[in-house]
């Protein structure tokens, strides 16, 4: 039996909506054991969160709120605690340069399982203006609409 490549945890929409995203990567995270289990129930938010490149070599990501264990006690960390990514030191500088030349942001899209390990896919993204959002939202109408009228032309209805 084949298993799935990953399962999703959280999938941040909002950054897709708010920023046109340029360039993806797949870190690693650390967290601490409470938090798994956590984030195996899905009790994770990326509403707010971003990440932030550190003058020392380092990414951390920052305002994820993943709720504390249901059934912890004293262990259960910060609920919106920093934590930092696991990245190569390449990938960190490559990203890092260009975060500070092009006055980008680092986002996280997706927060995944993959071989039993926690996974954050981190994009660089820019801001959208306000009228590439409406030209989002707009799309996204035509789109559905289009799907809603094909949905109608059913081959029942076409007489019989």
């Amino acid at each position: 039996m084949a298993q799935a490549p990953f399962k999703l945890i959280a999938d941040n929409r909002k950054a897709r909506f708010n920023f046109e995203l340029l360039d993806k990567l797949e870190a690693g995270i650390v967290l601490k054991g409470t938090e798994v289990k956590s984030l195996r129930a899905g009790k994770l938010n990326l509403g707010d969160s971003y990440c932030d490149v550190t003058r020392e070599g380092e990414v951390w990501l920052m305002g994820a709120h993943i709720s504390p264990y249901s059934a912890g006690n004293r262990f259960n960390a910060d609920p919106l605690r920093p934590r930092k990514l696991l990245l190569h030191k390449r990938e960190i500088e490559r990203f890092g340069a260009r975060i500070r030349e092009r006055g980008l942001t680092l986002v996280p899209t997706r927060v995944y399982f993959k071989k039993g390990m926690v996974k954050v896919e981190i994009a660089l993204a820019r801001g959208k203006k306000l009228h590439d959002k409406r030209e989002s939202i707009k799309s996204r109408d035509t789109a559905r609409e289009e799907r809603h009228a094909l949905s109608r032309k059913s081959p029942r209805s076409m007489g019989a």
